[in-house]
Parts: C-alpha cells; structure tokens; sequence
C-alpha cells in the first residue's frame, strides 16, 4: 500500500481535515467513474479533495488531489469524458484510459451499456482526442455460458478488432474466474446465468487462437491478474496501472518521474530513460502488476448492472447508491452520504 503524503484540506462544511496527497489516481476498479460520476469527479477534483469510504472497515477519509499528476480512467463508457479532458490539460494532469469493450448484446449480460457501435464509436473518438496508445481495449471478462461459446467469443473479439485497427496498440483480456468471487457467483446464479468456469485446456486453446487473429491486427495481448502462462502465444502478463505507459506520456513531467523514481536524461542522441525502483502495489492480487495507485471509487455504485459484476453485491443495492448521489450529485462522496 502506498504512503502518500498528507496535507490539510477545509471541507465543504468548513471545518478543516487531513487527506492523503496521492500522485496517481485510479478512477476507477470499483465503479465506472467517467460513465455515472464524471461530473462529479471533475468538480471534486477543482474543489481540491473528494471523501473515500474503506470497503472492508466501513472507515470514511479523505483524498487531496493537490499532489495528482496521473489518473488512469476505467470505464464501459466513457463518452462523458470527451468534455472533460481539456480540464485536465489545463491542469497539467496526464491520462490514459482502461476502455472495457465488450460483446454481450444478444445474451444480454450488459443491458446497462450503450450499443456496440455507439461504444466503438467513443473509442475512436476518445483516440482521436487523446492520441494513440492511451485508449486501451479490454475484453474483460471472457465469459462461457450456455449459449456463449470458445467460437463465439472468438467471433466476438475479432469483429470488435477488426473495427478499432489503427486505433488500439493493445488488447487485455481476463477470464471469467467465477469460483473465485463470491459476487460474482451470487449475481450470475440470481439472474438464472447457467456459466461454465475455465478449464486450463480452453484457456490455452483460446490464448493460441487469439494468437492467430492478431496476426492481422498486431496487437500487444496481454491478461490481467491471470495466473496461466501463456507467453509462449505472444501474450504477456499486464500492468493496468502501468507505469511504463507513464513515463512514455509524461517522462516531461519532474514531480511524477520522481514519484515513480525515473531519471530522465537528454543528449544528443536522444532520452534516456532510466527506472531506479520497483513501484509494484504489493498491496493487489498475486499476479497482478500494477502500480501504486490511490482508487477513489466505492463499491455497490455501478448502475450498469452487469450480469456478472464483481463490485455490486446486488443491482439493487447498486441502484439505491446512485439514486442517493442523484440527490446530491456533488458532495464529498460518489453517494453524496
């Protein structure tokens, strides 16, 4: 876990509170941030600080941006990021995008979430804003039921590929882990989702023959959290808080590459990049390799109400919490408790 600095904040109710000061922001594991809190995010982030209640203490504190130099986005649809993003430029904050691009439309799993088209759509428009490399595709999860097939998600995937060439630089992919997460479980067993888990030999099959599609695409394949080895299909192990990908968009930027212990060095023959720490979050699964981040989302909020969802405990629950931050769309938390 990492140690940020604290500094002293004066909260919306005028009494002042110590916050801790974190340099990268995940926004975020716990609920999609840009689709349903986008704009409270952005005012929380002028404001100067937002409120974080811990998932498994129930303990509320508070997070200063003041010291934010990163945020990595994750989201199913991040369209209302396309008005926000020059906000972050004026700030001197860089970005990237972790872009859950699924195919679930005909089986239903994701009714929350926009058409297919319209998200691919996002997607190329979200690059042609930001650039190329910090818009990255995720297929996540990779999901067999009855009716979703190895070839049907084969399918899936390379019609979604063939779409956004030239506009990804890489795929990250999971499999469904159902066994491993409760939640998971509950809400697919409650929806009447007859699911089959992964056995070793499909995963392979599957890494081999995604392997063969993208040799048309070129993409970087890559698994999050994955404990299966699968290198030897070009697929590599992922960094979503990655912090290669920052120092490649702002190695300009002292305060981060001091953070992440870089050294930046120009010569006539070019920058020199020279990494002097492992930034690893010890804190995250075994075989995940991010890098500290500070997350700022809360569980239990997410209105698109995935069939599968791992961060609400039920859709019901999920709906309640976004109607309370309806009601007050600004406040210190995403609930606005």
């Amino acid at each position: 876990m990492a140690q940020w600095q604290k500094k002293q904040i004066q909260r919306d109710n005028g009494m002042m509170a110590e916050a801790q000061a974190p340099v990268i922001i995940s926004a975020s594991r716990s609920t999609d941030i840009p689709a349903f809190y986008a704009d409270w995010f952005f005012h929380r982030l002028k404001v100067g600080y937002s409120a974080w209640t811990n998932p498994f203490n129930g303990v509320r504190s508070f997070v200063s941006y003041e010291k934010c130099r990163f945020i990595v986005f994750w989201s199913k649809n991040p369209k209302l990021l396309l008005g926000h993003l020059d906000e972050l430029k004026e700030r001197n904050i860089g970005c990237y995008i972790q872009y859950t691009l699924n195919d679930y439309e005909k089986e239903g799993l994701e009714k929350g979430v926009p058409p297919l088209e319209e998200r691919i759509d996002t997607f190329k428009r979200l690059v042609d804003q930001l650039g190329q490399g910090r818009v990255i595709w995720r297929f996540d999860p990779l999901i067999l039921t009855d009716s979703i097939s190895m070839e049907d998600l084969l399918q899936k995937v390379e019609n979604i590929g063939d779409q956004l060439s030239g506009y990804t630089e890489k795929l990250v992919f999971s499999y469904a882990d159902i066994a491993l997460y409760k939640k998971v479980k509950a809400n697919l067993e409650k929806s009447h989702v007859n699911y089959a888990e992964w056995t070793t030999a499909q995963m392979e099959e599957f890494a081999q023959r995604l392997s063969g599609l993208n040799q048309k695409w070129r993409y970087q394949l890559a698994t999050c959290g994955e404990k299966i080895d699968i290198e030897r299909y070009g697929i590599q192990h992922n960094k979503c808080i990655d912090d290669d990908l920052m120092i490649r968009f702002a190695h300009h930027d002292k305060a981060l590459m001091d953070f992440l212990g870089v050294e930046v060095k120009e010569s006539l023959f070019g920058t020199e990049i020279v990494k002097k720490k492992d930034n690893r979050d010890k804190g995250q699964r075994q075989f995940c390799g991010c890098i500290m981040s500070k997350d700022i989302g809360e569980y239990n909020t997410c209105p698109h109400l995935c069939e599968y969802c791992y961060a609400n405990a039920s859709k019901e629950k999920a709906q309640e919490n976004y109607n309370k931050h309806e009601m007050n769309p600004l406040g210190e938390t995403i609930t606005g408790k």
